[in-house]
């Protein structure tokens, strides 16, 4: 029997080919695998660059200068095709792609644009036993290194803000600036507890992993403004291929909770856009304005109507004006800031 939401992959994999962006796996260490769609000129690079080697008697001579200069062309050439970078980093119930399907078309003319499947999601894999959202952020950043990524923008939603948190806090040097909606710092015992109380859940692992159509419907009723109707073989599809890996998905949720006296306010110098649905459910309103408080002058909070915490694909293109007006002044600020060294 057809399952209808596997069927669509080949047709959101064929749009992000034409888009440009090509299917890459980068090996962290051994046992620890980051599957990404990353710009075509990027996909030589990563899990094969190691592969390369410059055979020694060739290296010496005319046949080195040589070797020097077409080196130096080759990345004027590919210096020349770079544009800003901008990661995004999906949730809790689906990998990137299907997450981010409809924003990348509109990036990826004026940035290379990255979509990485965190651990457990999609093709991402890992024999470590760390569970924690710093754990994926380190292991995202090295991939990014792998790949050359200098500098970049992320782009986090829900559980993938808290790994963006993270990565701006342990990489400033790579991390420019900051998107997040439907997020928080960390998830304390007061915050999981009083989601939970509200929303009628005993667990987080009861809202958020659903094992039947009856719980994926009173997730996707809680997380989006608009109540729409799908009939239950599309329940079932999306339950079967998007819920996997349930185990270590459930670590993954206790490695996000932290006591209340371990919680602290990241120190981040960056520029921060908080994107929010004004209905956010999950994580309302008040959190970022709390958020935005926290983090200073460098942060910004502008609130989409009629928009729930899937507020990206709820209102896509309101999402996405948002989104596109952030980096462009982003971009502006930094060639400013190079004008004036």
């Amino acid at each position: 029997m057809v399952n209808w939401v596997a069927a669509q992959m080949p047709l959101l994999h064929w749009l992000v080919r034409g888009a440009g962006l090509r299917r890459q796996s980068i090996e962290i260490e051994p046992g620890t695998t980051m599957a990404m769609w990353v710009p075509k000129h990027k996909a030589s690079r990563g899990s094969n660059r190691a592969e390369v080697v410059v055979p020694e008697e060739k290296s010496a001579g005319v046949n080195g200068r040589r070797g020097d200069e077409d080196e130096k062309k080759r990345r004027r050439k590919e210096k020349k095709k770079e544009k800003p970078a901008v990661v995004l980093v999906h949730g809790f119930a689906a990998e990137g792609l299907v997450t981010w399907q409809f924003q990348f078309g509109v990036l990826v003319n004026q940035y290379d644009v990255y979509i990485p499947d965190l651990f457990f999601f999609g093709g991402s894999s890992t024999a470590s036993a760390d569970r924690s959202p710093g754990f994926q952020a380190r292991c995202l950043s090295a991939a990014l290194d792998e790949l050359g990524v200098r500098r970049c923008t992320a782009v986090g939603f829900s559980y993938g803000g808290m790994v963006a948190f993270e990565m701006a806090e342990q990489r400033p040097d790579l991390v420019r600036s900051l998107v997040i909606s439907g997020s928080v710092f960390a998830v304390t015992d007061s915050i999981s507890q009083e989601t939970l109380d509200q929303l009628g859940f005993a667990s987080s692992s009861e809202l958020l992993m659903p094992e039947s159509v009856k719980g994926l419907k009173a997730l996707l009723s809680i997380s989006m403004h608009k109540k729409l109707w799908f009939p239950n073989f599309l329940y079932k599809d999306f339950l079967e291929v998007m819920f996997t890996n349930r185990k270590e998905r459930a670590e993954l949720l206790e490695g996000l909770l932290i006591s209340n006296k371990d919680a602290k306010v990241p120190s981040l110098d960056q520029r921060i856009l908080l994107l929010w649905g004004e209905n956010d459910n999950l994580f309302n309103l008040e959190f970022a304005k709390d958020m935005k408080e926290q983090l200073g002058e460098n942060t910004t909070l502008e609130v989409i109507k009629k928009a729930g915490h899937l507020l990206h694909l709820e209102r896509p293109c309101v999402y996405n004006r948002h989104l596109k007006k952030f980096l462009s002044a982003v971009q502006a600020a930094e060639a400013e800031a190079e004008a004036k060294e």
